[in-house]
């Protein structure tokens, strides 16, 4: 009886130091989107002394329209994940291009809840990204497709005159592109 408390016992520490190193770890920048993992025994340290500058390119959106869009979440977990890490806001330069079918997710909260019924679950998360220094930008083409204008989009999305171009823009600025 006493081996299988012991054993029990040390299978239950094994478990819960898995499961410690598993936590998920709130954002230093974006408080309430873009959890990250603390991730121990790297093999290629983060150069926390450069500036990083990354162009997110979103073209999907959730299928459900009551759920965030996990990749415009990404943006959240790339400033949390090297704040965490020791990088300073100041180092992290993020841009994203939103256009095909990721284009709702711009509309203001009136337009979104008149199209699909529910709160834009994206709003709060894209004003946080702006206020934290993001450039979200929307596809001046797929704006005009869609009927998007500065009147029934979220007044922090920028206007551009297609994706292509702001990501030639951003690139030619040092921004490295990240497409999902």
């Amino acid at each position: 009886m006493k081996k299988l408390q012991l054993t029990l016992f040390l299978f239950a520490i094994i478990c819960l130091s898995a499961f410690a190193q598993n936590e998920r770890v709130d954002g230093k920048i974006i408080k309430n989107f873009g959890e990250t993992f603390n991730v121990e025994n790297i093999d290629i340290p983060t150069n926390t002394s450069e500036e990083f500058k990354v162009i997110f390119d979103v073209s999907q959106s959730s299928k459900d329209k009551s759920v965030i869009n996990k990749y415009i979440v990404t943006a959240a977990r790339f400033l949390n994940m090297h704040a965490n890490e020791g990088m300073k806001k100041e180092q992290l330069k993020v841009a994203m291009t939103i256009h095909g079918g990721a284009w709702q997710d711009v509309l203001n909260n009136e337009a979104y809840k008149e199209k699909y019924g529910v709160d834009n679950p994206n709003l709060k998360l894209i004003n946080d990204l702006t206020e934290a220094g993001a450039d979200i930008i929307i596809c001046g083409q797929t704006a005009s497709f869609r009927g998007i204008t500065k009147d029934n989009a979220n007044p922090n999305v920028k206007f551009a005159l297609s994706a292509m171009t702001a990501l030639i823009q951003y690139q030619k600025n040092d921004y490295i592109f990240i497409k999902f």
